[in-house]
C-alpha cells in the first residue's frame, strides 16, 4: 500500500522543485533544418528553393501553399514572407558522390550516419551537413561554401559565371544576427521594387495622356490653313488641305497645289490678255467700218450735188 516501511521515498520524489530547462538536442536540429523542407517537414528533394531568409523548401510544398486561398489556413512562420513564387530561387546543388543514400540502412543492419550530407561545394569539397557555414547566389541559384567565397574573391560566379554583389550572397539557415540583416534587406529590395513599378507606371500614364492629347486637339495649323483631318480604311489619319481655286473654286491637293495654283494663274493672266486684245481689235475694225460707210455715204451725196 506504500508507506509500510517496505519502501523508503526519497526527497525529490515528496519534495516537488523546479523544472529542469530542456536542451534541443543540436545534431537533431542540424537535421531538421539541412535534410528536411521547412513548410511540409519532408525529405528535402529535388527541385529544391531557398526564400530571402536562407530556409530550404520543396518547391511543391511552397507551390501548394501559394495556391491553398482557403480562409480556414493556419499561418505559417516559415512560409509567411512568401507571397509568390518569385519570392523564392531553386538552388543549383551538386551531389555528394561519396553519399550513398537510403538504400544502405534499408535493411537495417547498418548505422546511418545522420551528419552524412547529400550535396557538397563545388569548388572547397566541404559536405552541406550544417557544420560548415553555406550560402547561394539570388542572381543564379548556385551554392557555395562560405569559405570558398572567401578564399577565392571574386565578382563572377566560381560556377557558372554570372555576376553578382554582396546583397546576393545569401546565408543558408543561418543565425538570428544573420536572419535579421537578410530580413532588413529583404523589406528594402521589395521596397524599392515597388518604387519603380510605381514610377513605370506613372511615365506610361503621361506617355498615353500626352499622345490622346496631340490626336485630339487640333494644331494652329489646321486651324489657318483649312486642314481637314479623315480616318482611312487602314486606320491612318490623313489631312487634306482646302483652298481657293482661281476660276471654278474647286478643292485642291497639298503638294501639287502651289504647282497648280500658279499655273492656272498664270493661264487666267495670259486669256484675259488675250481677251482684251480681241475686244480691241474687234472695236477697231468695227469704229473703222462705221468711219468707211460715212465717208462712202459723204462722197455719194457729194458727187449727186455736183450732178
Amino acid at each position: 500500500m506504500g508507506c509500510d516501511g517496505g519502501t523508503i521515498p526519497k526527497r525529490h520524489e515528496l519534495v516537488k522543485g523546479p523544472r529542469k530547462v530542456e536542451k534541443v538536442d543540436k545534431v537533431a536540429e542540424l537535421v531538421a533544418r539541412w535534410f528536411y523542407c521547412a513548410l511540409s517537414q519532408e525529405k528535402l528533394r529535388r527541385p529544391i528553393v531557398a526564400c530571402e531568409l536562407g530556409r530550404l523548401y520543396n518547391k511543391d510544398a511552397v507551390i501548394e501553399f501559394l495556391l491553398d486561398k482557403s480562409p480556414g489556413k493556419s499561418p505559417m512562420e516559415s512560409a509567411s514572407h512568401i507571397k509568390s513564387i518569385k519570392n523564392v530561387t531553386e538552388l543549383k546543388l551538386v551531389d555528394n558522390p561519396a553519399w550513398g543514400g537510403d538504400k544502405e540502412s534499408s535493411k537495417g543492419d547498418k548505422c546511418g550516419d545522420l551528419q552524412a550530407a547529400r550535396f557538397i561545394c563545388p569548388v572547397v569539397g566541404l559536405e552541406m551537413n550544417g557544420r560548415h557555414r553555406f550560402c547561394f547566389l539570388r542572381s543564379c541559384g548556385c551554392v557555395f561554401s562560405e569559405r570558398a567565397l572567401k578564399e577565392i574573391k571574386s565578382e563572377v560566379c566560381h560556377k557558372c559565371g554570372v555576376p553578382f554583389q554582396e546583397e546576393d550572397v545569401i546565408v543558408l539557415n543561418g543565425s538570428k544576427e544573420d536572419v535579421e540583416i537578410l530580413k532588413k534587406r529583404m523589406e528594402e529590395r521589395r521596397l524599392k521594387s515597388k518604387l519603380e513599378k510605381k514610377s513605370k507606371k506613372g511615365k506610361t500614364a503621361a506617355a498615353a495622356s500626352q499622345q490622346e492629347a496631340s490626336a485630339d486637339s487640333p494644331g494652329p495649323s489646321k486651324a489657318k490653313n483649312g486642314k481637314d483631318c479623315v480616318n482611312s480604311s487602314s486606320g491612318e489619319n490623313r489631312q487634306i488641305v482646302f483652298t481657293k481655286s482661281s476660276e471654278n473654286g474647286n478643292p485642291s491637293v497639298p503638294g501639287k497645289v502651289n504647282k497648280a495654283s500658279s499655273t492656272t494663274t498664270k493661264r487666267s493672266i495670259a486669256d484675259s490678255e488675250d481677251k482684251s486684245e480681241a475686244y480691241k481689235s474687234i472695236f477697231t475694225t468695227h469704229s473703222s467700218a462705221k468711219r468707211s460707210k460715212e465717208e462712202c455715204s459723204n462722197w455719194v451725196t457729194h458727187t449727186a450735188y455736183y450732178f
